[in-house]
């Protein structure tokens, strides 16, 4: 496992992060969720992700529990506040002064923690002014309670403004959590560059863009039984913006790619991910231990430019590029 500085910070992680989105507390039961968590651990990813949101906090206690015995200081936990949590009511969402301080404090009891390594607005508060959200940032972090602060899916001109506000409160926004693939390249073109000017990592979810860039859904087939593309709960809403024959079957073109590099599709996609240096780790979830032992053969690995190049060209114009697709659509209620 190779490691790398989040942002313009002194912190390292694992180049691969564990995240438990979709799984852990709602598609697989504890005990394979604490068996894919021991597998990470075992390959030597130290860095795990999770969120309020997911499972209503259940994701929080199943990731706390399953880290338990590890020694605190070896780890680095990243956790998120913004979604519609617990009873559900006016203030149980959004970043407003008073759902991140009792964020942070149900995030950090069902975990088990003193504090979480990397606190993450999980969207844009349109509703909240960015003056208030980051003062209570920076309260969070004078606490101990987080030791850095992040966000997620902001846009550049966000970006800028956040970190100016942190700046005057005497803290710095360390990274930034985009979706990011050889799919879904939204962020090249005004993100990255504004993250490296102001000294920010990005933390890329879905570098196989949803398992589509495994390769496992071929076009005019039918999706496999048990995959994300099958699941009513979520998941199939996810990845139905990828699975068109056009999709797919440019997808299918990278085979004989990764194939020349030793590597699995899913491993190529990782890979790719990984090339920007921007770019601090990715995210990769689990629901068999296997695929956790899978994931982190990306490590490490350089594709040579004329392979990048022919990544290009076999996607060829099924790649979304657009800047304005950064943003997602506000989820606070009005």
């Amino acid at each position: 496992m190779d490691y790398r500085f989040l942002g313009a910070s002194g912190l390292k992680i694992s180049e691969i992060t564990y995240g438990n989105w979709l799984t852990h507390g709602s598609q697989v039961e504890n005990d394979v969720a604490t068996e894919c968590v021991q597998a990470a651990l075992d390959a030597g990813i130290t860095t795990f992700d999770t969120a309020d949101v997911y499972a209503n906090g259940a994701a929080e206690e199943v990731l706390g529990a399953a880290l338990k015995s590890q020694r605190r200081e070896s780890l680095e936990v990243f956790t998120k506040v913004f979604g519609l949590v617990g009873p559900k009511g006016p203030n149980d969402c959004g970043l407003s002064r008073k759902h991140i301080m009792e964020g942070i404090n149900g995030s950090l009891s069902r975990l088990g923690m003193d504090y979480v390594d990397l606190y993450q607005a999980h969207r844009y508060d349109h509703q909240t002014p960015l003056e208030e959200t980051i003062q209570a940032f920076a309260d969070v972090v004078r606490a101990g309670k987080a030791l850095y602060i992040g966000v997620s899916e902001w846009s550049a001109s966000q970006l800028r403004e956040g970190q100016a506000l942190a700046k005057q409160a005497g803290f710095l926004l360390v990274s930034n959590q985009p979706q990011y693939s050889a799919l879904w390249r939204v962020i090249e073109a005004e993100v990255v560059p504004a993250s490296k000017e102001l000294g920010m990592s990005q933390v890329v979810w879905s570098p196989m863009a949803q398992g589509v860039l495994s390769g496992k859904y071929r076009p005019g087939q039918p999706a496999p039984e048990g995959s994300r593309a099958t699941d009513e709960k979520g998941g199939k809403k996810t990845i139905s913006g990828f699975m068109t024959d056009d999709v797919l079957g440019r997808v299918q073109q990278l085979e004989p790619i990764a194939d020349e590099l030793g590597l699995k599709m899913s491993q190529l996609a990782i890979a790719w991910v990984l090339q920007n240096e921007n770019v601090a780790t990715a995210l990769v979830g689990a629901s068999r231990p296997e695929q956790v032992a899978e994931n982190v053969k990306a490590s490490g690995v350089e594709i040579p430019t004329e392979l990048m190049t022919r990544i290009d060209e076999a996607l060829g114009d099924v790649v979304e590029r657009d800047p304005a697709k950064t943003v997602s659509p506000e989820q606070r209620p009005a």
